[in-house]
């Protein structure tokens, strides 16, 4: 491995998209530094402090603590992420989208650019939204976190948070075509791994205290790196199914013979289904924040983290999304039609019909396998805080993200050395990342 980064500065190309993939990062970093005007800091500090386990704290994550200080990143890329998914979603129900999606470049491209047009909506419906709940704000001692309220601060904030969240979205493809990995993916990991240097911090605080022995914090890291190991092994792992294609002349030539592999992923959905569950079970938390009723304040306690029906519930979404999720992205009807189009077939079943449910059998239970995977590792952080008392957030939708973005960005980076005649990473195998 070392022999590995080593070969990286012989390549002239390599080094530079690398350099230009960590300056625009650092970019980011510093933007989420920018403040937006007219807000009141400490108060918001100390506003956020006690939502810990709401949407809010969902979205500060996701933004690289951008938003608990309300930087002009403060939406971080999650509008563009949402218009990813609503496009995606959209295009099964959607003739037009549906037939874009099968156009091969120039359709990816138009979808991409109606992306952008929804990222710049819901931009604009967040950050209006973000400015009235600002101004209905108070801090702990009753001090307003808004400092002017009024329809000036409210377009400021709408023009400042869509313009940060545009910004970023540029920067974004300019590391995917320039640099290296995927840039809005890449953009996310940075607003993650932030965090880490301040949780080391802390552990370490504790350590000296003495409210931590060193035998404990053994124990988690040798904890953390087995989780870390099992989510690099499931992520790549596949179920391959068996496909034949039949021989077949056309003019002189014979076409086929050749015996290839539908590879299906056992975590088909990724990270989609613990976003979706985490926002449906803390929507009421948050909703909590700004309405006083006991009766809400009640429920709302009920789902935070930590309870055991947040638990029950999480688990459920997250199995039911995966289903939901796979179901959208993966059509075995398609892939079969395809099959039987050029003449491939699986051994022992009837192509068309009898193959598509073949398929969708396989895979229903693979993604059994990966929802119950999933659902363990978003489970780990309340584990690790309630049982251990680690004074840090470690597994979840941030760890799933992480790990899935560093071993795509260290794939993309083994095949320009590959391509180059220079070794990869690893003496044997390749390493390969999930898109």
């Amino acid at each position: 491995m070392l022999t590995g980064f080593q070969n990286i500065g012989k390549i002239p190309e390599l080094k530079r998209r690398i350099g230009t993939t960590l300056l625009l990062l650092a970019v980011y970093r510093i933007g989420v530094h920018v403040p937006t005007p007219g807000i009141n800091r400490e108060a918001l500090a100390a506003f956020f402090a006690a939502a810990q386990g709401t949407l809010l704290g969902l979205f500060n994550m996701f933004s690289g603590g951008a938003m608990k200080q309300l930087s002009v990143f403060s939406l971080g890329i999650m509008p563009y992420i949402s218009a990813s998914i609503i496009l995606q979603l959209l295009t099964v129900v959607i003739p037009h989208l549906e037939r874009l999606s099968k156009e091969g470049e120039a359709g990816r491209k138009k979808i991409t650019q109606y992306t952008r047009y929804g990222t710049v909506v819901l931009s604009i419906i967040q950050g209006f939204g973000i400015s009235l709940g600002l101004e209905g704000m108070t801090g702990p001692g009753g001090e307003p976190v808004v400092l002017v309220p009024g329809w000036g601060f409210r377009m400021i904030t709408v023009i400042t948070l869509t313009a940060g969240t545009a910004f970023i979205m540029w920067l974004g493809e300019q590391i995917t075509e320039r640099g290296i990995g995927n840039g809005i993916s890449l953009i996310i990991f940075a607003g993650i791994v932030a965090g880490m240097p301040g949780a080391v911090g802390n552990t370490l605080r504790l350590m000296q205290t003495g409210e931590m022995s060193a035998f404990k914090v053994l124990i988690l890291l040798v904890i953390m790196v087995a989780v870390v190991g099992l989510i690099v092994h499931v992520e790549r792992g596949q179920r391959r199914i068996p496909v034949q294609y039949a021989k077949r002349v056309v003019g002189r030539r014979m076409y086929g013979g050749q015996t290839t592999h539908l590879p299906l992923k056992i975590n088909t959905s990724g990270v989609i289904p613990p976003i979706f569950a985490s926002s449906i079970i803390m929507f009421p938390a948050t909703v909590a924040n700004f309405i006083q009723v006991p009766w809400m304040q009640k429920i709302a306690q009920m789902l935070m983290p930590g309870h055991w029906l947040y638990s029950v519930l999480y688990v459920g979404f997250i199995i039911f999304f995966c289903y939901f999720y796979t179901a959208i992205v993966f059509n075995p009807v398609d892939v079969a039609d395809n099959m039987k189009k050029y003449g491939g077939f699986i051994p022992g079943i009837r192509p068309g019909r009898s193959t598509a449910e073949y398929i969708d059998r396989v895979l229903s239970r693979i993604t059994l396998g990966g929802a119950i995977y999933v659902s363990l590792v978003c489970v780990l952080p309340t584990i690790f805080i309630q049982n251990f008392k680690v004074p840090f957030y470690f597994g979840g939708t941030a760890l799933l993200i992480v790990v899935g973005v560093a071993m795509d960005t260290v794939g993309q980076i083994e095949a320009h050395m590959l391509t180059r005649h220079y070794e990869g990473f690893l003496k044997s195998g390749r390493i390969r990342g999930r898109r």
